[in-house]
């Protein structure tokens, strides 16, 4: 049996799922979110999520790390940056527990599983549900896109 997990970086809600099965059967998941409150500078923000995502990793000692590429858009710049470093910690999170990483695009994500790579969120969330023979939606969306992630490291294990 294989357990992958995907993660969906973001600042205020990081999304995390786990996977257990083969490249064709799950027999199990679950799924949630890292929560960090604007109330709180980047750094603490950052560092609520590596010391989070560590101990999910140290817990669950995945085989696989999918983690969703990051990007920019060209009217929010800045957000890209701050993605990168919620990225990069994360990163490191899986460095420090040995754990193989590949890191995957959205579009790719979105294809692979929908087949449209500018499918909304709403359709990829479907789509995951669609694959775990599940009619329980999993909100939030940041959680879906990481249980997407860690079907599709179940698939390329």
């Amino acid at each position: 049996m294989i357990k992958t997990i995907g993660i969906d970086p973001g600042l205020a809600a990081t999304g995390i799922g786990i996977v257990k099965g083969t490249s064709v059967r799950v027999e199990g998941y679950s799924y949630g979110c890292i929560h960090t409150s604007k109330q709180y500078g980047l750094p603490v923000r950052l560092e609520q999520i590596f010391s989070k995502t560590l101990h999910v990793l140290k817990n669950e000692k995945p085989d696989l790390m999918i983690v969703e590429d990051v990007f920019s858009l060209d009217t929010y710049p800045k957000s890209g940056i701050t993605l990168g470093k919620v990225i990069g910690v994360i990163l490191l999170a899986g460095c420090q527990v040995e754990v193989p990483i590949i890191e995957v695009p959205v579009r790719e994500a979105k294809q692979v599983l929908t087949g449209n790579g500018k499918a909304g969120k709403p359709q990829l969330e479907m789509a995951v549900r669609h694959f775990l023979k599940s009619d329980v939606p999993i909100k939030p969306y940041h959680a879906s896109d990481a249980m997407a992630l860690a079907i599709i490291g179940l698939s390329r294990y």
